[in-house]
């Protein structure tokens, strides 16, 4: 009728409680159980630019990691620590450290040597292997102590940190700060663990050895220095975030407050 006298119908309209309900009905299926929904994706230029930026990232985490584990900080002491499960060429750098520094006495540290089972005494210790090696190289034998632990579990480098603890409650030594020689990426961790078993009241600096095998700027091309960077990285964060130890007994007894001067 309206077409005859030149009038043109208005179009239909859908009303909006309708098309959501048409809508709804369309995007569900299985009773429910599946729904689509509309989404946001990233583009080829999205994804360009987050590829770059993943690919600037781990350069940057290529060249950052390696100086993170294995820090150097000493500490104005005169107390050396040596853990006694370094390589000999470590051992050596220890004897160099004690020599050219204001060192009084050298202490090395370590439990029961792997493959033997277990502790049997203190001379099959890696404090008792490393005091020996300090020895052969030079160093008195009235400068070095060796200080054995006897855990042999996944927290050596705690445990041994601990025993030392003890040593100085023993023998009643007053200890403000101490210097820990250990290998490359083991530096932190270290620091870290032997900072947790002597308590906020002692310094604790440390002294990195690099491994000659491969060259550290460039760890990643050698299969030795990525398997020990990833080993180490993981280790770390374990102790970091994931690892609370019981108090020391008799800590309190074992510092006396001091002040922290630093060297490089």
């Amino acid at each position: 009728m309206l077409e005859e006298r030149g009038i043109k119908p208005a179009p239909r309209t859908i009303s909006q409680d309708r098309l959501m309900h048409s809508y709804g009905e369309s995007s569900q299926k299985f009773w429910g159980i599946l729904t689509r929904k509309e989404r946001w994706a990233l583009s080829w230029r999205g994804w360009l630019l987050g590829t770059a930026a993943g690919l600037i990232a781990a350069h940057f985490a290529l060249l950052s990691v390696y100086p993170f584990l294995a820090i150097t900080h000493r500490v104005n002491v005169n107390i050396l620590v040596v853990e006694g499960w370094i390589p000999e060429y470590a051992i050596r750098a220890a004897v160099h450290e004690f020599r050219s520094g204001s060192y009084e006495r050298v202490f090395t540290t370590g439990g029961p040597v792997q493959g033997t089972g277990g502790y049997t005494n203190d001379y099959n210790t890696s404090a008792s292997v490393g005091a020996d090696l300090l020895r052969k190289n030079g160093l008195a034998n009235g400068s070095v102590q060796m200080v054995p632990s006897r855990v042999m579990d996944r927290d050596r480098t705690y445990g041994s940190a601990v025993a030392l603890q003890n040593w100085f409650r023993d023998h009643n030594m007053a200890v403000s700060g101490i210097d820990v020689v250990t290998e490359d990426l083991h530096a932190r961790r270290t620091r870290l663990l032997f900072q947790k078993a002597l308590g906020d009241k002692v310094a604790v600096g440390v002294i990195a050895i690099p491994n000659p095998d491969y060259d550290a700027k460039h760890w990643w091309r050698y299969s030795e220095g990525l398997k020990e960077v990833l080993s180490e990285t993981a280790s770390y964060v374990y102790a970091r975030l994931l690892f609370y130890p019981s108090k020391p007994p008799g800590a309190e007894k074992a510092v006396v407050p001091s002040q922290r001067a630093t060297r490089q």
